[in-house]
């Protein structure tokens, strides 16, 4: 009886430890710390790994334009057509970061209103690592990027999207 209360603990202990959180949330009043876009060189390049479901997945970030990074990404189908893009600022704003977003369908159309994006405030950079209220971008083992996302479903569940890539360039 011991040893299948141990194998239980085990398999438990491993089912958390596969689901750990990648990405951090603030609340509504949190304010951002200060920090810069040179912060963020080491993101800048071409990258590329799987998505969802193991599809393929790339992300390209541009050197800055003067407080401003620009960002693709393009979710790929499982059959290698696209399945969305998203086009991203990464903006020097206030004397902190803010990570701006809009996805957009394969025939271009837009997932948000004309004149609306997703907002990511800036919770903390830590060396090689962006973490904003829900999104993470961190740099992952020699030369890799780990990118997450927490999103909530139509039953309001919480589930968060990993996507690990390595540098292409």
């Amino acid at each position: 009886m011991h040893i299948a209360s141990m194998v239980t603990g085990l398999l438990l202990f491993m089912t958390t430890a596969a689901v750990a959180q990648e990405t951090r949330t603030a609340p509504e009043d949190y304010q951002s710390p200060p920090a810069t876009i040179e912060q963020m060189s080491w993101l800048v390049g071409q990258w590329s790994g799987s998505g969802i479901g193991g599809a393929a997945a790339m992300e390209s970030w541009l050197p800055p334009t003067g407080d401003t990074m620009v960002g693709t990404f393009v979710q790929q189908t499982g059959e290698g057509g696209i399945r969305f893009t998203e086009h991203m600022y990464l903006v020097e704003e206030e004397e902190t970061l803010v990570l701006r977003l809009k996805h957009f369908n394969a025939d271009l159309t837009g997932w948000e209103e004309k004149d609306d994006m997703l907002t990511f405030r800036l919770i903390a950079v830590e060396g090689c690592a962006a973490y904003f209220h829900s999104l993470t971008l961190r740099c992952d083992g020699e030369d890799g990027l780990l990118a997450a996302v927490r999103m909530k479903s139509d039953g309001d569940e919480i589930s968060e999207l990993v996507f690990r890539f390595e540098r292409v360039d």
